[in-house]
């Protein structure tokens, strides 16, 4: 018990203090407002004058607070933990931070995939930096509308506040760097793809699964379907290959049935036997 909850909060901390390194030392020298709660501190810090981890600090504890009355305990004390301490951080590293670049595309990519690394990392064990993901809570459940469109909505004000503040050109490059945080989460979180599903509707299926089952020593699973304009029963083989795999379920399924329908999808994550280190 004790050694989850210190993994745990050690892999919030892990990811608040890369996020600040790539906020403080590439967004923020940059004029990079790259949305969210951080990005709107960004531009208070150049029109103000007041440090932006205080600023975040200062936004996120109401929200903190608002969000769990209206909504609930949806964000636990792993959230308000990331929410001090990435704010604590970015004001400690601005005391020191010196540009690494001044090519402003360098600090929108460094600065979008360091930040997506550190919030990828301090979502997957279990907590966040708080901010735009309560603003977008609240904001869902004023106006109605969903989480996702939400984000995009906080974002976007945020950054049309950067066009303002810093001018139509360093908006574009927030808008660079949302877009590649948001890339690289998913990345962390979900993992790179390495495996493939692939979903057979044949009229041979029973030969195809067999064949794959035989040269390729791989499991097929058989569904029942229905097709619905032509209301007749379709069985449909279900199989988990690796990349290198699919030219020859291809080859298999092409040798049996050229007018077969196959589709091939991205797995992030496979458990089971024959999958192991995929």
């Amino acid at each position: 018990m004790l050694k989850r909850i210190v993994l745990g909060y050690g892999g919030v901390f892990l990811g608040v203090l890369i996020t600040a390194c790539g906020v403080s030392f590439f967004l923020i020298p940059a004029k990079i407002a790259a949305g969210g709660v951080s990005g709107f501190a960004t531009v208070v810090f150049y029109l103000f004058d007041m440090p932006v981890g205080i600023t975040m600090l200062i936004l996120n504890i109401p929200l903190f607070l608002l969000s769990w009355r209206m909504i609930g305990p949806l964000f636990g004390k792993k959230t308000l933990f990331g929410t001090i301490t990435i704010s604590l951080l970015i004001d400690l590293f601005n005391r020191f931070a010196m540009p690494v670049t001044s090519d402003l595309l360098l600090c929108a990519i460094y600065g979008g995939v360091i930040s997506g690394i550190g919030l990828g990392i301090a979502f997957r064990s279990g907590g966040s930096t708080g901010g735009t993901d309560m603003a977008a809570q609240l904001v869902a459940k004023f106006f109605s509308i969903s989480v996702g469109q939400a984000l995009l909505l906080v974002d976007g004000i945020v950054i049309i506040l950067a066009g303002i503040a810093f001018g139509l050109e360093l908006a574009m490059y927030a808008l660079i760097a949302v877009f590649i945080t948001t890339k690289t989460i998913d990345l962390v979180q979900e993992g790179q793809s390495y495996v493939k599903a692939i979903l057979i509707i044949s009229e041979q299926a029973e030969a195809i699964g067999n064949t794959i089952m035989e040269r390729l020593e791989r499991g097929v699973t058989s569904l029942d379907g229905k097709g619905m304009y032509t209301k007749k029963d379709k069985e449909i083989l279900l199989v988990i290959v690796s990349r290198v795999e699919i030219s020859h379920v291809k080859s298999i399924v092409n040798e049996h049935d050229k007018e077969a329908f196959v589709v091939i999808a991205d797995v992030h994550e496979v458990l089971g036997e024959g999958f192991t280190g995929l």
